[in-house]
């Protein structure tokens, strides 16, 4: 199949692009970006007023697939994915069976060969995700394991992360690591400050994150190898990683969009549709999160997709934590960061797009000829309001529900066909 996109503004990062052009696809590559083009495609899009960018990178996302479907699968993930722009995804390896085995790491990239996105499996850095045993991280990548977590959990000792650590880096793979203390959680299930008291329900102190993050830090700046921290959510994370950086340690980290839209306000309504882990903090938080992207500290901007159904977080207290946000990611991060005036375009597509693909090692993230035909286009102009029973995916814990955003997903294509597009 071959596309042709007329008229485009055409933006990418990594080559300093921002000018408006046509872009011609075909065999599932960008054969040719330029001002004009004429040639003839099977099918021809009129991209006026519209901007075409490299397809998205969610570096984190939990499919529920194996295992636990009725939440999620590779395919309805996948779907919701491209609603979002979101084009390639890294699905964390808490499945069922856990993501362990060369097995399920092929099953993994089997199944989503047939479906709208690309998703590329992290595998578990413990058998079972039990922190007692690292895995065979060698025959794991083999098999297309693009990196290890064992993300819902820190890993469980400083000696396995520190051996976790020291064998991934001999294969040029990375931990991607979940950075809490569980010993200063204590049943919290929000967090700890002046929301959890009110609620009268017991909170998770910020420190919980802080020494984890800590951990991690000193464990990959021993061995002089890489760590990604995962979903920072805290001033103090933001301002350990910082420090880490300046000492020249080779660490990368993400947050969520949720963490600098949103405080832990959001939980006095009592609805367990903004629990997740780490919770949603306080206004201090969500301004360094804010600040920790502006100044580089944070990489990558991704959704920690976690999808559950209705009757799952039907009671506040007993809910699994968790939310959706792969159709809403770009949008939130658009209207917060570059209506605002914060960032500009490129950097966000840089944090959502091709830094995510430069920390995962995959080909991704870039605009370009000869690169995938992964890309998106959407209207920066249009507002439009979440609406939960329009979302593409089965479950409908979103965050962002009832909000109105701005700069709406038109097209999305992936493997150089059209995959998405907004009716």
């Amino acid at each position: 199949m071959s596309i042709l996109i007329k008229n485009a503004r055409i933006v990418d990062p990594k080559n300093d692009f921002d000018f408006v052009g046509d872009i011609f696809v075909g065999d599932g590559k960008i054969k040719k970006i330029a001002e004009e083009i004429n040639c003839s495609a099977d099918e021809v899009i009129d991209a006026n007023g519209l901007v075409a960018c490299a397809g998205l990178v969610d570096m984190h996302v939990h499919l529920r697939d194996p295992g636990v479907t009725h939440k999620e699968d590779i395919i309805t993930g996948c779907n919701a994915a491209v609603a979002g722009g979101v084009t390639s995804m890294a699905a964390m390896p808490n499945t069922k069976p856990v993501t362990d085995n060369v097995e399920t790491v092929r099953y993994i990239i089997e199944k989503s060969e047939g479906a709208s996105a690309r998703v590329y499996p992290v595998a578990s850095v413990t058998r079972g995700m039990a922190g007692e045993a690292i895995c065979d991280f060698t025959s794991l990548s083999q098999a297309g394991a693009v990196a290890f977590s064992d993300d819902g959990v820190p890993v469980a000792t400083r000696e396995l992360l520190r051996e976790g650590i020291a064998e991934t880096n001999k294969i040029n793979k990375k931990i991607l690591a979940h950075c809490e203390e569980l010993s200063l959680v204590r049943g919290g299930i929000i967090n700890l400050g002046e929301v959890s008291e009110k609620l009268g329900v017991k909170g998770i102190t910020p420190d919980a994150e802080d020494v984890g993050t800590l951990r991690e830090i000193e464990e990959a700046e021993k061995l002089a190898a890489p760590i990604h921290i995962c979903h920072v959510s805290t001033k103090g994370s933001v301002e350990i990683i910082r420090q880490a950086k300046v000492r020249g340690v080779k660490v990368t980290a993400e947050t969520a969009p949720h963490y600098f839209w949103f405080t832990e306000e959001k939980l006095l309504s009592r609805d367990a549709d903004y629990r997740m882990n780490p919770p949603l903090r306080c206004e201090e938080d969500r301004l360094a999160i804010i600040d920790g992207i502006l100044d580089g500290t944070l990489d990558a901007i991704a959704t920690d997709h976690a999808p559950h159904t209705v009757e799952d977080k039907s009671d506040f207290e007993k809910a699994p934590n968790g939310v959706v946000g792969m159709e809403t990611s770009f949008s939130a991060s658009y209207t917060a960061l570059v209506k605002t005036g914060l960032i500009s375009l490129k950097r966000l597509l840089a944090l959502m797009s091709f830094n995510p693909a430069q920390i995962l090692g995959i080909s991704a993230g870039v605009l370009a000829e000869g690169e995938n035909a992964d890309l998106f286009l959407f209207d920066e102009n249009e507002k439009w309001t979440v609406d939960v029973n329009k979302l593409h995916g089965k479950s409908v814990n979103c965050v962002f529900k009832d909000v109105e955003l701005l700069g709406k997903v038109k097209y999305t294509v992936c493997r150089g066909k059209i995959v998405y597009k907004d009716n």
